[in-house]
């Protein structure tokens, strides 16, 4: 045997699980308006390009004041909300049925298919034909954005859910409903998560569209304005709040994630 000192071994199993790193995203995003405001103000930047961020903020202090800020972004969340919750609802029932049903599948899997990469702004002047200028086409046209890409995430999550565990239920005599409500659903929901981020990010592009066209109110056409006007500063301020918008919807989804994947853990 040998005389040498038993050496500890280090755990490597534990999964490429992603460890939270705080602050380094703030730290990027200070980092970036910094060099902007810096690039602005020396003139290395072009005022005609890039507006500096403090007269953005500035224009936010405007906007907060004047009450339009609330007034832009309540509608904008309303149109956002409606369409959003029917098309994503009725793409994860739709697309749960298309991973259930073979005869499902087989009739509805090439419509979705043809349907998928149509570029949805293409259809809005169809959208307003149907449903008129007015909310209807708006809500519309979010919806059926949403919907497409929520399908095709939630039949696919269902696909990948692991057939051995299904058969494990089915040799303990569990029904075909227990089995679809406590294996196949909670194994798709990380799929059918990961599908809405995608899913919302596209409704929050076509709200913007929406609103571009014969809306008064809301962050599309607060951009449309701004950008008719050629007004940097309050062109970027909505850019900012669609981004804000963006990552307040991810984080939004971040904590349902963790409510609902809390077995994964």
């Amino acid at each position: 045997m040998s005389d040498r000192p038993a050496r500890e071994v280090t755990f490597r199993g534990g999964g490429f699980a992603p460890k939270p790193v705080k602050w380094v995203g703030l730290i990027v995003f200070v980092a970036l308006i910094a060099f902007a405001e810096w690039g602005t103000r020396s003139g290395w930047i072009s005022a005609l390009t890039l507006p500096k961020p403090s007269d953005v903020l500035a224009t936010f202090g405007e906007l907060y004041q004047s009450g339009l800020l609330f007034k832009h972004l309540s509608v904008s969340l309303s149109r956002l909300a409606v369409g959003a919750f029917f098309g994503a609802a009725a793409g994860i029932g739709v697309g749960i049925l298309i991973g259930l049903f073979s005869m499902i599948r087989a009739g509805l899997v090439p419509l979705v298919a043809a349907i998928f990469p149509i570029p949805k702004i293409a259809l809005l002047p169809l959208f307003v034909i149907w449903f008129g200028i007015d909310e209807g086409s708006k809500y519309a046209l979010i919806a059926f954005g949403t919907f497409t890409p929520t399908v095709v995430a939630t039949y696919g999550a269902v696909d990948n859910v692991d057939r051995g565990l299904i058969r494990m239920g089915q040799s303990f005599g569990l029904s075909w409903l227990s089995i679809v409500r406590k294996i196949v659903i909670p194994g798709a929901m990380p799929g059918i998560l990961s599908g809405l981020r995608i899913s919302l990010a596209i409704a929050i592009i076509l709200l913007v569209a929406a609103e571009m066209l014969g809306a008064e109110f809301g962050i599309g056409a607060y951009i449309l304005e701004a950008g008719s006007l050629y007004d940097l500063e309050r062109l970027f301020a909505g850019v900012v709040i669609l981004s804000l918008l963006g990552v307040t919807v991810s984080f939004v989804i971040g904590l349902i994630e963790k409510r609902l994947l809390r077995w994964r853990s």
